[in-house]
């Protein structure tokens, strides 16, 4: 009976599933143990202006990021101008800079004191119309900047799925070209720019870097706070609870996007469209300028502060801060890929297990903070457990698990799981049933089929899988502020001690490590798109 209900495959998929269920249901928990006099706390004073602000920036986001992704898509997937080639790999650059590196370096150059306003009072005598950097506007500008590459991702390759024949076909019904556009063209790529717009979302929601600079309160500034500025953990578990609804909400929400991807036209490239006259230079303006300002003068400015603080501020610690990061990169990849490698196998042989799976992979959509205090408090429930233990064997401690390693990387395992799990699934996808069955008609075991068939040919996924996860935890920064072990800084942590102290040119300098690791699976993702 057991047998019909579990399969052989949910006990390699259960363990891994568990590293996300057990901190959600940890979270989701705190309802079942109401504290009136915190929820009285929160409603009166955090839940309001909370909900406000996060409901504001997921606004002014969607609206930022679909007009840039879905016009940047539709210029460099259907249309022809000058540059066009240049546009299409470049505009996907932002994603190797981190939203909270995008954010110090805009508060930078555009604050009051930085050189932009500097140069409009010394030529104009006045910088009080310029608008101010450090506002809501301003969060919802940076945000956008850095989330729009995933839009424009995926609506361009639903466009280039189009071509030009779903507009043809609309204008031999009489339809004009931008009738076609709004009523057949942007129809049609809806699933592909609904995923990436949800996607944008969950980043939003889980963002803690660009809020804390700034100063710009959500859900993730107040779980930080409440559980090390006021010590006040059951507090930071009742506001996760409430970000992890959220959370699920959009993760249903893209589900159902993905399902119906199904209806798109798969028509191959097409003939593009030729910009004539003012609208060839209109694009490539539009172009230029989300570019310079998402990437190429934030990268130039970069390089300046870095310049100007090397020399007093690339000290003994620096070595440290990098190895660190590469360290615990190197680390939290092999595991979220040799985990997703497993979860793949286990679905493709056992496809019962396909809802673990869901769970396993579910974590990319929970913010950082919420899941360090998911693992944070079974870890401590655990330790009071073994300290009696471990004493009785003539070890004084006072925790045996928490502060250590290992809590920090079964959080960032269960936050990037999906990230290693989406290469290697596509990998497998390559590799057909027929393949398998001539490998195991030849005499060939399932471990043999998996050493000799499998691994050789998903050898270009899993390395995929490593490179991003590995830049992904780099850039990591709730779970790692959160959760390290003491003294273990990186150089995300590095960024925002200098970031909370407003010292952006020596936040400069680690910043800069972190890009230039980013660019790595930009690089791969764009020649992998451009092929």
């Amino acid at each position: 009976m057991m047998q019909k209900l579990f399969s052989k495959g949910t006990l390699y998929a259960l363990p891994i599933a568990l590293l996300t269920l057990i901190p959600l249901l940890v979270v989701l928990s705190s309802f079942l143990h109401p504290q009136p006099e915190i929820w009285q706390h929160l409603s009166e004073y955090v839940l309001p202006r909370v909900l406000k602000n996060t409901a504001i920036l997921m606004l002014g986001v969607t609206i930022g990021v679909l007009l840039l992704g879905v016009s940047l898509a539709w210029l460099t997937a259907v249309c022809d101008f000058p540059l066009r080639r240049f546009f299409a790999w470049s505009l996907m650059l932002p994603l190797a800079m981190p939203a909270y590196v995008l954010a110090f370096v805009q508060v930078g150059l555009l604050d009051f004191t930085g050189p932009v306003q500097t140069l409009l009072r010394e030529w104009m005598g006045d910088s009080s119309w310029f608008p101010r950097i450090r506002s809501t506007g301003g969060v919802i500008l940076v945000l956008t900047l850095a989330f729009y590459p995933y839009v424009y991702l995926l609506a361009r390759n639903a466009f280039l799925t189009q071509g030009k024949r779903a507009l043809e076909a609309a204008q031999m019904l009489g339809m004009s070209r931008r009738m076609a556009f709004f009523k057949v063209a942007l129809p049609m790529a809806r699933p592909w720019i609904v995923g990436g717009l949800l996607l944008v979302l969950m980043e939003t929601l889980a963002d803690f870097g660009t809020v804390s600079i700034f100063n710009f309160d959500t859900f993730t500034t107040a779980i930080y706070q409440s559980w090390f500025s006021l010590f006040n953990l059951p507090a930071a578990s009742q506001l996760a609870s409430i970000l992890v609804m959220f959370v699920l909400v959009l993760a249903v929400a893209e589900q159902w996007g993905r399902g119906r991807r199904h209806y798109a036209v798969r028509g191959g490239t097409a003939e593009r469209i030729v910009l004539r006259g003012v609208g060839r230079w209109l694009a490539v303006a539009w172009c230029v300028l989300v570019l310079l300002i998402a990437f190429i003068i934030p990268m130039i400015q970069l390089l300046v502060w870095v310049k100007g603080v090397w020399a007093i501020d690339f000290d003994a610690r620096y070595p440290g801060f990098i190895l660190r990061s590469i360290a615990i990169g190197a680390m939290a990849a092999l595991l979220v890929t040799a985990f997703g490698l497993l979860l793949v196998y286990v679905q493709r042989r056992y496809p019962d297990t396909r809802w673990l799976v869901r769970i396993a992979t579910l974590g990319y959509a929970v913010p950082g903070t919420v899941l360090a205090v998911g693992v944070f408090i079974p870890i401590a429930w655990l330790d009071n457990l073994l300290i009696p233990i471990v004493a009785y064997f003539g070890v004084a401690t006072t925790q045996v698990l928490k502060g250590t390693l290992v809590v920090m990387l079964l959080a960032l395992a269960a936050r990037f799981m999906a990230v290693a799990f989406a290469p290697v699934e596509s990998a497998m996808q390559r590799i057909t049933r027929n393949q398998e069955d001539a490998a195991r008609s030849l005499g060939l075991s399932s471990r043999q089929v998996l050493r000799r068939v499998h691994l050789p040919l998903l050898r270009g996924g899993l390395l995929t899988a490593m490179l991003i996860a590995f830049v992904d935890v780099m850039k990591e920064m709730p779970i790692t502020l959160m959760t390290r072990p003491f003294g273990w800084d990186t150089l995300a942590v590095r960024v925002f001690e200098m970031t909370s102290e407003g010292m952006w040119e020596r936040a400069a300098l680690p910043s800069f490590f972190i890009v230039l690791m980013g660019l790595i699976p930009v690089i791969l993702l764009v020649r992998k798109t451009e092929g």
